[in-house]
């Protein structure tokens, strides 16, 4: 179900709780209202469709993958940059790493370890910010 984006700074500046298999409907809703909004927007939080689990969701171009209590385990080469997001007006400075290292789950819950580079290391660090209450 494609759901609204949240826009209310202080429920997207509290932290997400794990997610647990009980979560799996979210992880559809995730899914669905990133594609819905696939025009303006390359990753989406839970909590950006008001839901506090660490559930995040990341558009790969052809693909969009879901990712279960992301951590990020290693990070290199860190840069200065600018980042929208869709929860917030305008454009805000932020540092981000070139690569990253992360550990996951992945719908079916089933753990995964991946090495990201370049924009989408960038919009997975950025969504993993969103789960830690951290906004640009």
């Amino acid at each position: 179900m494609v759901r609204p984006i949240v826009k209310d700074i202080f429920f997207l500046q509290q932290k997400s709780s794990p997610a647990t298999p009980m979560d799996i409907p979210v992880i559809h809703d995730l899914l669905d209202t990133l594609e819905a909004n696939r025009a303006g927007c390359v990753g989406l939080a839970a909590n950006m469709i008001g839901v506090r689990k660490c559930v995040i969701a990341v558009s790969l171009g052809v693909a969009n993958l879901a990712m279960v209590n992301p951590e990020i385990v290693r990070k290199e080469k860190p840069y200065e940059t600018e980042e929208g997001c869709l929860s917030l007006s305008g454009v805000r400075k932020t540092t981000r790493y070139e690569t990253i290292e992360v550990s996951y789950l992945d719908k079916m819950f089933r753990p995964h370890k991946q090495t990201f580079s370049g924009w989408t290391a960038q919009i997975i660090q950025h969504e993993i910010d969103h789960c830690n209450g951290i906004l640009i």
